[in-house]
């Protein structure tokens, strides 16, 4: 994209609806010095590019995630920051190819205007070598950091290969959820979902459940994460979960088809399922609002 474009246009220009969902904050301002960091913001999540896929069903499979970048890049409205759900690449059994594939999606998301972008690692980036090689380009595979009155938490549900968060990360966790109060607001940043999706296709997290009762005691939190290449939204009690579409190829409902291949590539629908969604934390009004954003052609 040459020019910039208001993010709302954007999706009129594409044809598409607008905000598709809604998560409640109900945020509380406890006192004088949290009002004043409370404030509204947006920021743009993108998952599983998986640079380094090649072969159907996407023709363009080097192209994909310029393109998306390309529309990032060209929101006349930037986000205050950027994150990468996980995947960033494609799983191989190659050490230095593993690296030089996250040496090459590192470089092409440099090229992002926002230089603020949070990386998190996916199965395929992290667990044939424990996040050794992620950690290596982007550092920590779990963090926390605050902005504007919201509390961000990156798990990670990757690294261990039995697709769990472990003892120690939830330990972790739980020290941290310690320091916040019961009305803080809460977003959990992963990669695999949390609860029970479907299991039988890897869309699970085997001690996530673990993780879910860390979070219930706390009445404001969300969850993004990806993997699973679509969107969907969940509820487990008051904690909300959704999942953000892919930039390769996307995936089948859950338990729609036997296996869980690959849509097949629509050439009257090129990047047809495939896209990111920017996230507006709207922290007055006391929600987060969710808009969906196609990867389009050149």
């Amino acid at each position: 994209m040459s020019q910039s474009i208001d993010r709302r246009e954007f999706l009129k220009l594409a044809g598409l609806g607008g905000i598709v969902f809604a998560s409640t904050l109900r945020s509380r301002i406890a006192n004088a010095a949290d009002a004043q960091a409370a404030d509204d913001f947006y920021f743009v999540q993108l998952s599983d590019p998986h640079w380094g896929f090649q072969g159907p069903p996407n023709p363009d499979a080097k192209g994909t995630l310029k393109k998306a970048i390309a529309a990032v890049n060209g929101l006349s409205d930037q986000p205050d920051f950027i994150v990468f759900t996980g995947d960033l690449t494609h799983t191989t059994d190659d050490p230095k190819e593993r690296r030089q594939r996250l040496a090459q999606f590192r470089e092409i998301a440099s090229e992002l205007k926002v230089k603020d972008v949070r990386f998190m690692p996916g199965e395929h980036d992290a667990s044939l070598d424990h996040g050794e090689a992620f950690q290596e380009f982007f550092g920590p595979t779990h963090y926390t950091f605050d902005h504007k009155g919201v509390h961000f938490i990156a798990l990670d549900n990757v690294s261990d290969p039995r697709a769990m968060i472990g003892d120690e990360q939830l330990q972790w966790l739980s020290a941290d959820l310690a320091k916040q109060r019961p009305d803080a607001n809460i977003v959990i940043l992963t990669h695999r979902p949390l609860f029970d999706l479907y299991p039988q296709w890897d869309w699970a997290t085997r001690d996530g459940a673990k993780a879910i009762d860390l979070l219930m005691p706390h009445r404001n939190v969300t969850v993004f994460y990806g993997h699973i290449h679509q969107e969907h939204h969940k509820m487990t009690g008051h904690i909300a979960h959704h999942a953000a579409m892919g930039l390769m190829f996307p995936l089948p409902a859950p338990g729609s088809q036997p296996k869980r291949d690959p849509l097949p590539w629509d050439p009257e629908h090129p990047y047809r399922g495939l896209g990111f969604r920017d996230v507006d934390a709207e922290v007055k009004t006391s929600e987060f609002k969710l808009t969906e954003f196609p990867v389009k052609g050149a």
